[in-house]
Formats: C-alpha cells, structure tokens, sequence
C-alpha cells in the first residue's frame, strides 16, 4: 500500500511559476512509476508526466510530457525522499487544474494511461490568473 500527499498548490500569475511536492508512505517508492495528473472544471483527468524508475526507459528516456506542458514542466524525484516533484514553469490559464500524482508498477506501461497507475493523491489546486 501507498499513500501519497501533494501539496505546493496555490494560486499564481501567468507567467509565473510553481513547484508542486508529492510525498510517498512506504519503503518501496523507488520501485514505483510516478506520475503527475490533471483535471479542470468540467473536463476529464488528463496526463501531464510521468517518470520511471530504476533506470527503466521509454526509447532512451526516464520521462516524459504531455506535448501541452513539454518545455515548460519538468517532473523529478528524490527517492531517499519518497518525493516526486512537479517543477512549473511559464505558467498558463489552461494550466488551472487540480492536480494529482500517481503510483504504478506495471511494466511495460502505458504510463499516460490512468488505468495504469494503482495509487493516487488526494489533489493539489493550481490556479493561475491572468
């Protein structure tokens, strides 16, 4: 079992940017894939990023990003900490969305997928004004 708490949501400019934290129960988090959802009022929980783990790759590489937030997220994680971290960057009204990490152990993965993840935070709010 794991649970995971976000938290560094909040209200910004656009333009501006916001480092978005979630923490990870139990001693087993860096055999986990992690991954970073939204959702917006009215719409469908999307995929933002996701990251592997223990050196497992998708053609060559440990991340990657919705083409919405490529360039302009960077997802990274501290496994001494049990923390995955959602760095973002130039910061849009459509980026307003709760948003919400996940943890899964399937592999191979459709790591954009939500079916594919096992376990989820309860939701961090990011809003971003004009």
């Amino acid at each position: 079992q794991v649970q995971l708490i976000e938290s560094g949501g909040g209200l910004v400019q656009a333009g501006g940017s916001l480092t978005l934290s979630c923490a990870a129960s139990g001693r087993t988090f860096n055999t986990y894939l992690m991954g970073w959802f939204r959702q917006a009022p009215g719409k469908e929980r999307e995929f933002v990023t996701a990251i592997t783990w223990n050196g497992r790759t998708w053609n060559g590489r440990t991340t990657d990003y919705a083409a919405s937030v490529k360039g302009r997220f960077t997802i990274s994680r501290d496994n001494a900490k049990n923390t995955v971290y959602l760095q973002m960057n130039s910061l849009k009204r459509e980026d307003t969305a709760v948003y919400y990490c996940a943890a899964g152990r399937r592999w191979p993965v459709r790591y954009e997928a939500i079916d594919e993840y096992d376990y989820w935070g309860q939701g961090t709010q990011v809003t971003v004004s004009s």
